[in-house]
């Protein structure tokens, strides 16, 4: 594992070691799932935007139209 160095506001922080606290997690578990959850979101919205041409071609419009052809 590597260790990667931020700078946070002092207000930032503060909240970070509250959750830690609270959830009796290690700031560094909070940061990493956060971060986490950042790359999936991005990597989603990346592939989404390559197949919402195929998709539409198809008819496929919202996200309704997707939910109803999945049996």
């Amino acid at each position: 594992m590597n260790t990667l160095t931020i700078r946070l506001p002092d207000e930032l922080r503060d909240d970070l070691e509250k959750l830690s606290e609270e959830q009796s997690k290690p700031v560094s578990d909070i940061v990493r799932e956060a971060i986490r959850r950042y790359v999936a979101v991005e990597k989603f919205r990346s592939l989404r935007k390559k197949v919402l041409p195929f998709a539409e071609a198809q008819g496929y419009l919202t996200d309704e139209d997707i939910f109803r052809a999945i049996p």
